[in-house]
């Protein structure tokens, strides 16, 4: 499963993390310095929509099963006292599979699963990972994995995995030490 968490702090900021992949067209991924789009995701139940902008006005995002999302849930607490309010994982997936991922891995009250089903979020920041053999096993589109530092809604930081899927620069205590 390919996912991504976010972060909120005290001061608006948040980190995120996620697997995305990249169009062929000439649009380009989110920079440092932009807002978060507004996009609707589900948390809980498909009538439970979140507003991405109106929730991060920062952000963080973790992605695998066994190191990412794991990662990122054992160190809410620094991160809390790090300042950040939120911890949140998006995935390009249904949020009956966030809710059961979440927990399966004792997310609740550390880290919000978000679901962006129809990768409407992804998109917007054009982080969707361009790889033809996971899209053959996974069957859609997923995200690139990385970590995003936001403020009031604005990124400050965005650490993306070279490869798209890599465990460097994403992982909870990398990105922990740099913000």
């Amino acid at each position: 499963m390919i996912s991504t968490t976010l972060l909120q702090k005290a001061v608006r900021a948040s980190l995120c993390i996620r697997l995305l992949h990249s169009t062929r067209n000439t649009s380009m991924p989110i920079q440092v310095g932009q807002h978060l789009p507004d996009v609707l995701v589900q948390e809980g139940d498909p009538g439970n929509s979140i507003s991405m902008a109106e929730l991060f006005r920062g952000a963080f995002t973790p992605g695998c099963s066994k190191t990412h999302l794991p990662g990122f849930i054992q160190m809410a607490g620094d991160l809390r006292a790090r300042g950040v309010d939120e911890i949140a994982c998006v995935s390009v997936n249904d949020v009956f599979v966030m809710s059961a991922w979440g927990k399966e891995n004792g997310a609740d009250g550390k880290v919000r699963m978000l679901a962006d089903p129809t990768g409407a979020f992804t998109k917007a920041v054009d982080l969707f990972l361009n790889n033809d053999h996971l899209i053959q096993v996974l069957g859609n589109l997923r995200s690139q994995r990385y970590a995003m530092l936001i403020e009031d809604g604005v990124v400050r930081k965005l650490n993306v995995e070279p490869d798209g899927t890599g465990l460097t620069c994403s992982l909870a205590p990398n990105f922990l030490s740099e913000i």
